[in-house]
């Protein structure tokens, strides 16, 4: 399994706004191989917000084909001539492989 995260800086106040539109449901859920997204707001910052958007994947592979989709050019499209400035300050893609877990005993 694999994790991308994309760290995402904002302006402040914005995290929290932000963060629910990573999870709301659409064809992200029909791709081969998604898993889950998770979206962690880091705390303790005072000059910006950060959101670490978690997507997990079965493999790379299925990434890729969601990033080549035309499904992920949709959900990434911005609202259509908007004057407003966009709260975002920069990000960063991280893809990591999961090479070990602990699970509580439930």
């Amino acid at each position: 399994m694999i994790i991308v995260t994309n760290k995402i800086k904002t302006k402040l106040g914005f995290a929290e706004k932000m963060a629910p539109m990573f999870t709301r449901p659409g064809d992200l859920q029909k791709m081969d191989g998604f898993v889950k997204v998770e979206v962690l707001i880091t705390k303790n910052l005072t000059e910006y917000d950060e959101l670490n958007v978690n997507m997990y994947w079965n493999t790379i592979e299925d990434f890729t084909n969601w990033k080549n989709s035309d499904a992920f050019k949709d959900a990434h499209r911005g609202p259509g001539n908007s004057e407003q400035e966009s709260p975002i300050l920069g990000s960063e893609i991280i893809i990591s492989e999961v090479a070990s877990t602990l699970e509580g005993n439930a």
